[in-house]
């Protein structure tokens, strides 16, 4: 089943995001990049807001691939209490030994690689994060003028990536300025969970989350926990 995976950059939108139901709440900071990173205590204090009620994932930034930083962002992030800690791969040339850099915080983290369909292909590094120890890839895009993920990759591209990954034993994710007309068409191929923060924003990806919009996202999703369908008309704005 795929979930719903709802990027916030704040504790009022995290408590949006809880209260409607999304799958995977996810800390992020648009105006800092592709992955930009929230202030630590910020993340602690989503954290214990969302208390366990939901798997909470974080981004550590859009950092250079120098893999004693980044081993240090993975374990500051960690210590937040989060569940997943996304890190992106953002040069061919240096995704292979920074993901092997890596084998040591996977056995202790739940590290998600975030790759970009507008930068390279990351098709031929799928084997390579499996046996290293990762827990899932996500495909999303790094410039957002690139267009959309659904632009940038056909279908059946997307599905033998998600495929491929998930014989490797990873979980995937599909991003990167997602429409929620697209759900139709993305929920066949069976992605792990799709994540969303432009269609769920009042404007573009760096104003506030639409309560009204994360429950259109909710209803056209399965849902991973036994709630209600809710009516969106009747749904009151934080």
């Amino acid at each position: 089943m795929t979930g719903l995976l709802a990027s916030i950059c704040s504790v009022e939108e995290a408590d949006i995001a809880l209260h409607s139901y999304v799958d995977i709440i996810d800390c992020k900071d648009p105006t800092r990049g592709a992955l930009g990173a929230l202030d630590l205590d910020l993340i602690a204090s989503i954290v214990d807001l969302v208390n366990g009620e939901r798997p909470v994932s974080a981004t550590i930034g859009d950092l250079p691939a120098d893999p004693k930083r980044i081993r240090h962002a993975v374990r500051n992030t960690a210590d937040c209490g989060v569940d997943y800690i996304k890190l992106g791969l953002f040069e061919e040339t240096t995704a292979a030994p920074c993901i092997m850099a890596m084998k040591e915080e996977c056995k202790h983290n739940q590290l998600i690689a975030v790759c970009f369909a507008d930068l390279f292909d990351p098709m031929p590094l799928l084997p390579l994060l499996s046996t290293q120890g990762f827990h899932g890839v996500m495909i999303d895009t790094a410039e957002k003028k690139s267009g959309r993920l659904t632009d940038l990759w056909s279908l059946t591209h997307l599905a033998r990536f998600i495929d491929q990954a998930q014989l490797l034993g990873l979980v995937c994710g599909l991003a990167g300025r997602l429409t929620l007309d697209a759900i139709p068409s993305l929920l066949p191929l069976q992605a792990d969970y799709l994540g969303f923060r432009s269609a769920l924003c009042v404007s573009d990806r760096t104003s506030q989350l639409d309560h009204r919009a994360v429950m259109r996202a909710r209803n056209a999703m399965p849902f991973g926990f036994d709630v209600p369908t809710i009516n969106t008309a009747f749904v009151a704005v934080h």
